[in-house]
């Protein structure tokens, strides 16, 4: 499998930490939460955090705190499809691949429910022919790109099946929840909305750098579910985020890369370009120190973080884009996603 096309897309709002705590104190849940929530709060969208802005699918921020079950359902179904195309298409306009050669299409989401699935409303959006292979992956969470990909990589095994269009969305701020527990106010100030997408073919790109997919792994520890996910509460989603996630992060990627790199004589010294899901500032940390990496090693998953806060399962294909754009040295580099599960996969690429 080759990655012959990168696309992402964000909505036009980009809010900064300040006019975010800005609109919490003036809305009408500051009043409703207690001094701990506040302190919460004002720690994280005060201090570095990793982040500086945020792209949320709202005219004004108030509207962020319009919380209910209708108007967050609505609010992803208004802009994940609409985002969701617009990567797709920049990822087939980088491939230079025409919409009627996608053979099949693989969507990944977390933070909102359609049925029918956002495939057909992507299919609908670029012009899918009516015989794509379409499947919806739902509920992994920050992970899902890998699998994602993975998936696109075994269809591509299959007969008949020459291109994938590989997207993952999250509209974060239709599952947006507050109450008075930490990890909840710590998420609610940590994610944004986008979308990623990635042509996938059997060969190379004739036209820009070539990414070859050279192996992949996965990881899961449903005994570590509890320590992240989504549960249901009053018909809306309630992320749990608990304080084990930045080591369960970095033991998880560790045991993936070394499957991957064991066998073929590789090591993390090996890896010439870091392509990592962030989460946030201090699991970017904990990576960096469980890896042994250099200083520098996750700068575009900490540029990615800062300028779009976590964007769940898009997050990679805007830290591979990044790179991309940068002219990152050729050789090997490692793509790696990890959350909900608790759940962790990676895969290495060689990119000339």
């Amino acid at each position: 499998m080759h990655i012959v096309g990168i696309g992402t897309a964000t909505p036009a709002g980009r809010y900064t930490k300040a006019e975010c705590l800005a609109a919490f104190r003036s809305s009408a849940w500051f009043d409703r939460l207690d001094a701990r929530a506040h302190f919460v709060a004002t720690t994280v969208l005060q201090r570095d955090n990793g982040i500086d802005t945020r792209h949320l699918a709202v005219d004004a921020l108030d509207e962020v705190f319009a919380i209910d079950p209708d108007t967050l359902a609505s609010r992803f179904l208004g802009h994940a499809p609409q985002l969701a195309a617009q990567a797709a298409e920049r990822a087939l306009a980088q491939a230079r691949v025409e919409a009627a050669q996608i053979d099949a299409l693989v969507v990944s989401t977390c933070t909102g429910y359609l049925c029918p699935g956002l495939s057909g409303y992507v299919a609908e959006r670029i012009g899918l022919r009516h015989d794509v292979r379409a499947f919806d992956l739902v509920g992994q969470g920050c992970a899902a790109a890998l699998p994602n990909l993975m998936l696109g990589e075994a269809l591509l095994s299959s007969p008949g099946c020459e291109h994938v269009l590989s997207v993952c969305v999250e509209v974060c701020s239709a599952a947006m929840y507050l109450d008075n527990d930490p990890g909840v106010m710590i998420s609610a100030c940590l994610f944004g909305d986008g979308a990623g997408a990635a042509v996938l073919s059997r060969r190379a790109s004739q036209h820009g750098r070539r990414i070859a997919w050279r192996a992949g792994a996965s990881l899961m520890e449903p005994a570590q579910r509890a320590a992240l996910m989504f549960e249901q509460r009053g018909g809306m989603l309630r992320n749990i985020l608990t304080r084990a996630v930045p080591a369960l992060a970095a033991e998880h990627a560790q045991r993936v890369l070394q499957t991957v790199l064991e066998p073929r004589g590789l090591r993390a010294d090996s890896i010439g370009t870091w392509v990592m899901h962030a989460g946030g500032r201090d699991v970017l940390q904990a990576l960096e120190q469980r890896l042994e990496l250099q200083p520098g090693d996750l700068r575009y998953s900490a540029a990615m973080l800062r300028e779009y806060g976590n964007l769940s399962s898009a997050f990679v294909y805007f830290v591979l884009e990044a790179a991309l754009a940068d002219a990152a040295a050729p050789g090997w580099w490692w793509l790696s996603s990890f959350g909900a599960g608790f759940s962790c996969h990676g895969a290495l690429l060689e990119v000339g």
